[in-house]
């Protein structure tokens, strides 16, 4: 990730190669901190005020200080115009600082990375893993927090696997969602994808696509399902902020088919992003 900008709070904008965490800041030390990624379109943030939004119930469900939106939506504007790239990814991150102290609020802007576009082109394998479903509050279902070991080794894992991602499944065989995705597949005009009932993270890319979804003509179905259901689809992808709607074309080594739906809903999802990209 090669960094353009950042933005500190009581700082503004800083030389990224500056420190700015305290040794003793708890994202640090225990993981204990919240954080969006969001993608940049031609030099606006895509949906800031949902992914603010869910800053704001991640932070509460991790027990940090209420998040100040005004404060990270100024460090937002700060970070981007001084990256001054069109086309970038914004992280906003939140943390209970020292926990004695003021919370810490970061805006970061690093480049776009340059291998997507191949990627959708090509279509992803993926590797089912097991994962648990975050069903009790402890567990912290739909928190997007920076303990995020498990999803970074859920990506390597994949890689190990000759694999460009995973998928989660339930001790069950239910399908949850990928360590930074939210998971599809088709079948006729219906587009299945598992219920945030299940706590997975309610993507913000995900209610895109589902509003999206209606003005193509297709259906949109939450619910329970196995891994077979995703295996035996007309097609599949997924969703997430930074890489858009990516088709997947292989599970397990099995291939799955590729059909509209992926092509139409990344071409909407462009169009909504660039019309009305804040």
């Amino acid at each position: 990730m090669s960094l353009l900008a950042v933005a500190v709070a009581g700082r503004g904008v800083v030389d990224p190669s500056e420190p700015i965490l305290r040794a003793d800041d708890e994202a640090l030390l225990r993981g204990r901190g919240a954080f969006e990624t969001i993608r940049v379109y031609a030099g606006a943030s895509f949906r800031l005020s949902e992914h603010l939004e869910r800053l704001r119930r991640s932070a509460e469900g991790i027990g940090l200080p209420p998040v100040n939106v005004m404060q990270l939506t100024e460090l937002a504007a700060q970070a981007i115009e001084a990256a001054g790239e069109p086309d970038a990814v914004l992280r906003l991150l939140w943390t209970p600082g020292n926990g004695q102290g003021a919370p810490t609020a970061l805006a970061v802007v690093s480049e776009l990375a340059d291998h997507y576009d191949a990627l959708r082109e090509r279509g992803q394998r993926l590797i089912s893993l097991r994962g648990h479903r975050a069903d009790e509050p402890w567990l912290l279902p739909g928190v997007k927090s920076t303990s995020y070991a498990v999803n970074m080794a859920a990506e390597a894992e994949a890689k190990r696997s000759g694999a460009d991602d995973a998928v989660f499944v339930d001790a069950d065989g239910i399908v949850l969602e990928g360590p930074t995705t939210n998971v599809w597949w088709r079948r006729g005009r219906t587009l299945h994808t598992p219920s945030l009932e299940l706590g997975i993270l309610a993507g913000v890319t995900r209610a895109a696509v589902i509003e999206l979804a209606a003005g193509i003509a297709y259906v949109v179905a939450e619910g329970a399902y196995h891994l077979g259901d995703l295996a035996g689809a007309d097609e599949a992808f997924t969703s997430s902020s930074i890489r858009e709607v990516m088709p997947i074309t292989e599970l397990d080594g099995a291939p799955i088919g590729r059909g509209p739906a992926a092509d139409e809903l990344q071409t909407a999802l462009r169009k909504a992003a660039l019309a009305t990209p804040s």
